[in-house]
């Protein structure tokens, strides 16, 4: 049975040291990071099965890394370390992806018992998503796991490209309003991220070509429209 991964970023290096070894030593493996900037990159190679996050770091808050997380990667939990303990900062704690908020100083032993709860809640929650798979032409999508199917042919999907399927199987042969894609998908309808969905729908594209009667079309200054024959 693989360890439990566990990332963790403080900029503490007293405390990271002490919850770091204590971690270790009860089976967890850890990737610890002092700076909220290179937190992204790490968590995409690590994979963890839970976060903890201190607030105040250095250059990326961990609100606005929660955020972060949440969007790219929703399943993994995330538990909020911080001095700060009053409502309106728990509550942000809760609002930017937080599944638990531990105010500093804290005990090691609340910590683990904390870590457990969440990650056996989590577990259960995964064991009970009933398996969902959505026909869209001669394709079947199974959006739990992220897959398209078409005869005994898999593609793995990326989990954007997995979200823009979702929303477009929710609106077979309907208008798509590209800033309603945007804002669900990535959250804001910046340059950047129209320029990020052309890339995306030109993929989805190449994607469902072996059914011709499937087609993605631009409709120039709205959005597009899902035709499914």
């Amino acid at each position: 049975m693989s360890e439990t991964k566990i990332l963790y970023v403080e900029d503490e290096p007293a405390l990271a040291t002490i919850v770091k070894d204590t971690l270790e030593g009860q089976g967890f493996a850890v990737e610890l990071v002092s700076d909220g900037a290179l937190v992204i990159p790490v968590l995409k190679a690590f994979s963890p099965d839970l976060c903890l996050l201190d607030v105040m770091l250095p250059n990326m808050d961990g609100f606005t890394l929660g955020k972060s997380i949440k969007r790219d990667f929703p399943e993994t939990p995330i538990i909020f370390l911080t001095a700060k303990s009053q409502t309106a900062d728990v509550l942000q704690g809760f609002q930017s992806g937080g599944s638990d908020y531990l105010k500093k100083p804290f005990s090691l032993e609340e910590l683990l018992a904390r870590i457990h709860n969440i990650l056996s809640l989590n577990q259960k929650a995964q064991a009970n998503k009933i398996e969902q798979q959505i026909q869209i032409g001669q394709y079947s999508y199974l959006p739990n796991k992220m897959l398209l199917q078409i005869n005994d042919a898999s593609r793995l999907l990326t989990h954007r490209e997995s979200e823009i399927i979702q929303y477009f199987s929710e609106n077979i042969n309907g208008v798509i309003d590209k800033k309603d894609l945007l804002l669900k998908v990535w959250g804001d309808d910046s340059f950047y991220n129209v320029r990020n969905l052309d890339v995306y729908i030109n993929k989805l594209r190449d994607y469902f070509s072996v059914d011709p009667g499937i087609k993605i079309l631009t409709l120039r200054g709205f959005g597009y429209r899902f035709n499914v024959e």
